[in-house]
């Protein structure tokens, strides 16, 4: 970011010589000229602060439907897993009955 020339309190400050018609113009524009480079500044930092904020903003919802994604394919790995001991434990149920019924 670029670095501002004034303070609201070096504005308020600023006092101008008096010439015999008035204030120096040349002072007044030089001045002015400064007023206008900080105001310039400030614009391009908004500017750069703004595009900033909507790429962040981007990034979040890139994440946010990642996480998303994740989260889901967390589910059914659990309820794959869920599923799996349970087909095992059939099995083994199974294997115990069939062997109690044959020993008969």
């Amino acid at each position: 970011m670029n670095k501002l020339n004034l303070t609201a309190q070096d504005i308020l400050d600023k006092e101008f010589n008096v010439d015999f018609k008035g204030y120096s113009a040349s002072e007044v524009d030089s001045f002015l000229d400064t007023v206008l480079d900080d105001y310039q500044n400030y614009d391009e930092n908004i500017e750069e602060l703004q595009a900033k904020i909507s790429e962040l903003e981007a990034e979040i919802e890139a994440l946010k439907r990642k996480n998303l994604d994740l989260e889901s394919k967390q589910k059914v790995i659990d309820l794959a897993n869920t599923t799996s001991y349970s087909s095992v434990d059939l099995l083994k149920r199974v294997a115990r009955l069939e062997e109690e019924v044959y020993r008969k």
